[in-house]
């Protein structure tokens, strides 16, 4: 053995326990914002030196991006046009791509689910046929721009369902259910001869056992063909990592399946426990150890299922700067060296 490759080969060891490997977990972060923050004037730094913001995290072993894409947003970039840009510069770096469906014009999230403007009036049958041509043809379009996703959502946090209300939950199941195989079948048509990308279904209630289990036992009497669950987790949300760690070991256990911790965040300044008390600090250090203690229960999930944990979102800028790794000047905090270890494949 070379034994100055032993530090290394120890930090990866110690980052990624028991059965799971470096190649296969992913170190992601949901960096949708990046582009924009650029363009509006941002200039990221890394201990003082200017580097561009997909530079930063591949340097600090970060091999995952997760992006969003709108229907036809009003206000946000996130179209296809502005996504297959940043998929495409992300992946000339070496990153791997998870491509995040809202089917909508702007955000879509368990309070909320909206039809695309586009689409309003449709019946069911359209609204299918709609989701279904509309994956193919994006899923074609970052195939022929040489950034096909890697793993695709096929819809955001939809344990309330998607495309409202045609296919809320729980009234809608059947309607639900016929959404998410047109998404899915639309993968399929528009990836020509590639290999498929992995299909998540993500929710938002990581440490929720109960709701979690609800939606996925029920999901799965309909047979739909998926490879990996997705989870949101924010504490001061969702509740503790030991809760955390009991639904992983559940979802391990019932479904066989991969999970990705597919947005997670913590504040480095007060503001999401002003009144309560708060599991680490909200301080850059206090971040930093959350993302820490994150990633030690996520790869400790039974039969190396926990497959990664992805940031959301390095690059916000506003009122939720303080859920970024950078500070008010765009100095990398310290929670961008959590994976410094990490060897990417």
């Amino acid at each position: 053995m070379n034994m100055k490759h032993v530090p290394l080969l120890l930090a990866v060891a110690v980052l990624l326990p028991g059965t799971i490997q470096a190649q296969d977990y992913a170190v992601g972060a949901d960096i949708s914002f990046l582009a924009q923050a650029e363009k509006d004037g941002a200039v990221f730094k890394d201990n003082g030196v200017p580097k561009p913001g997909l530079q930063i995290l591949k340097d600090h072993g970060y091999n995952w991006v997760r992006l969003r894409l709108f229907h036809t947003p009003a206000q946000l970039p996130n179209n296809l046009e502005y996504t297959i840009a940043l998929a495409k510069d992300a992946k000339k770096l070496g990153f791997k791509f998870l491509l995040d469906y809202h089917y909508a014009d702007d955000w879509a999230d368990p309070g909320k689910q909206p039809i695309p403007k586009a689409w309003h009036g449709k019946s069911h049958e359209e609204l299918v046929k709609a989701v279904f041509e509309y994956t193919r043809d994006t899923i074609a379009a970052f195939r022929e721009s040489g950034a096909l996703p890697d793993i695709v959502q096929v819809g955001n946090e939809v344990i309330n369902g998607m495309l409202w209300p045609d296919g809320k939950l729980p009234e809608n199941w059947d309607n639900f259910a016929q959404l998410i195989y047109a998404g899915i079948n639309g993968v399929d048509a528009g990836r020509g001869n590639n290999l498929r990308p992995k299909i998540m279904i993500h929710i938002d209630r990581g440490a929720d056992l109960k709701r979690t289990k609800e939606f996925f036992d029920k999901l799965n009497s309909y047979d739909i063909p998926y490879d990996i669950i997705g989870q949101s987790y924010y504490p001061w949300w969702h509740g503790s990592l030991n809760q955390l760690r009991q639904n992983l070991e559940s979802m391990a256990r019932e479904y066989q399946k991969d999970i990705i911790v597919v947005e997670a965040a913590y504040n480095w300044k007060p503001g999401n426990y002003l009144n309560k008390s708060a599991p680490f600090p909200e301080s850059p250090a206090g971040q930093k150890e959350f993302l820490d203690e994150l990633n030690r229960v996520v790869t400790e999930t039974p039969n190396g299922r926990g497959k990664g944990v992805f940031w959301w979102e390095p690059a916000v800028r506003g009122p939720l700067t303080a859920r970024g790794f950078f500070d008010d000047q765009y100095n990398a905090l310290p929670v961008i060296t959590v994976f410094d270890g990490f060897t990417r494949h």
